[in-house]
């Protein structure tokens, strides 16, 4: 008979970010940690036991109180996630201390190097090289949540597999999940008047970069990336020397071919997207379909022609040009207001509104339609 699986999980850098999170304020969730915890706690046979160094809780720089109310908030929210651990080990020492049961050392798990489990089948999943080592001694695989550390050669027996994304570390633990394996699509479009490129992935983190010199419009793409959680970057070249117009289409086209062909046959997400968002003296609702067919509605009354240099009817034909291209149905409407709050609204309306529509249901792998296509 097999022994138990374990996966030892770090705290800090793994479930939320590396900090020393000593306040509700500091306690910042990895993203997709969620989802993917909970499918393995589901779905897989593997006993989760936490293995943490919280270094010098208890002295005045870190107080015992400051560290277990947050601690207790992140398992009570990890709980109300479906996500339960078996065992929690956390050891408060300092480096210089040497303690026996400070990470890398294992005294803290070598109860589990007992034959009730089966080592060889279980992982460590970490962000640093000590976590690796931790895996070498407990007798496991490392798993590095981390593409910035280069692996020892003493070590690149030990990690199985070096990633940034825990959907990636989901898809290796959990091959059945395939579906959870990232979105990604580089569109370049080319023409006299343009030329574009972007790279981009549905299930990033909300970073990268998209510049058009075009200065509020940048701005604006800037809350695309940011709300969407997409990760977006792209280079975009165009004839400002006769006006904006032709860079604003073009980006919004090629910008919606890429959520497109990222999405494939759509296969699992949501489909509907919606957002109603107030920034000081507005509110914006944007409503969405991933439909495969065009239209915008679009209920906007500016009363400036131009918020700084750009052209306030630019965001219409923005929209009207993404929804053509991406075969969606878009819905817009903002209240009176400061106009560069109403343009900005939209847009965070409008990215928050696709982060919904094309999250993935959980263990879908169907076409939202009764068409069976979209």
């Amino acid at each position: 008979m097999k022994g138990k699986k374990v996966l030892f999980l770090d705290r800090d850098g793994v479930i939320v970010n590396e900090t020393q999170v000593d306040s509700y304020e500091k306690i910042v969730y990895i993203p997709h940690v969620f989802e993917a915890l909970r499918r393995l706690r589901r779905e897989s046979d593997f006993e989760f036991v936490m293995v943490s160094n919280q270094d010098g809780v208890g002295t005045p720089s870190y107080p015992y109180e400051d560290y277990r109310k947050c601690q207790d908030r992140i398992i009570e929210t990890l709980e109300g996630e479906d996500i339960y651990f078996d065992d929690i080990n956390v050891d408060f020492s300092l480096p210089e201390d040497n303690c026996p049961t400070r990470k890398p050392s294992s005294a803290m798990v070598d109860s589990y190097k007992s034959g009730e489990y089966e080592l060889s089948s279980s992982y460590m999943v970490g962000d640093r090289i000590t976590d690796m080592i931790l895996a070498r001694n407990i007798g496991c695989k490392g798993i590095l949540l981390n593409e910035g550390l280069e692996i020892p050669d003493y070590l690149k027996d030990i990690v199985v597999l070096q990633s940034p994304s825990w959907l990636e570390i989901l898809s290796f633990l959990l091959p059945s999940s395939f579906s959870y394996e990232h979105r990604r699509a580089e569109i370049k479009r080319k023409t006299n008047e343009t030329d574009i490129s972007i790279a981009l992935d549905l299930d990033g983190s909300g970073k990268g970069s998209l510049c058009t010199n075009i200065g509020f419009f940048d701005h604006m793409l800037s809350q695309i990336i940011k709300h969407s959680r997409f990760d977006i970057n792209g280079s975009v070249r165009g004839d400002y020397e006769v006006d904006e117009h032709h860079s604003v289409e073009d980006l919004a086209i090629v910008l919606a071919l890429a959520v497109k062909s990222a999405l494939g046959q759509k296969r699992g997400i949501e489909r509907y997207g919606y957002e109603i968002l107030t920034m000081d003296d507005v509110v914006a609702t944007v409503a969405l379909d991933f439909s495969g067919r065009s239209e915008l509605i679009y209920d906007v009354d500016f009363k400036r022609e131009y918020i700084g240099s750009f052209p306030t009817e630019m965001i219409k034909h923005f929209f009207k040009s993404f929804s053509d291209a991406a075969g969606m149905n878009l819905y817009i409407k903002v209240s009176d207001g400061n106009s560069h709050h109403q343009a900005e609204a939209i847009f965070k309306a409008f990215a928050r509104a696709m982060r919904h529509a094309v999250r993935r249901i959980p263990g879908s792998d169907e076409i939202s339609s009764t068409k069976g296509v979209l």
